[in-house]
């Protein structure tokens, strides 16, 4: 399960970030993963609670924000939304859609106090 190890880079990124900050506590972690992020949403939020014990997260709220994926389609033009890392453009058919948006996974948001 790959989401363990993503789970702890999270929680690393997030309390040395809230640590910069001079905060003592996470309250929030807002996270945005693309719908084509090949993650699973419920196994980081499973791995999160072991994941952040004993750290400044412990107790925190995971909050994950979903983004759709999207396309820009060459043959015609159009920015155009997809359901799958290589398929065709819904609009035109065409084969040369290059992705825009849809495979993130980033720190939106930390809440901290």
């Amino acid at each position: 399960m790959h989401e363990m190890a993503l789970t702890e880079s999270i929680v690393e990124i997030a309390c040395d970030e809230a640590r910069k900050q001079g905060a003592s506590r996470i309250r929030v972690v807002r996270l945005r993963i693309g719908a084509m992020a090949h993650v699973a949403p419920e196994a980081l939020r499973f791995c999160f609670d072991a994941v952040a014990r004993g750290t400044p997260a412990e107790g925190a709220t995971l909050d994950i924000l979903r983004r759709k994926g999207e396309g820009l389609c060459a043959d015609c033009g159009k920015s155009v939304p997809l359901e799958e890392r290589f398929a065709a453009c819904p609009e035109c058919g065409g084969q040369h859609v290059q992705m825009t948006s849809g495979d993130e996974l980033r720190i939106e948001e930390l809440e901290v106090d």
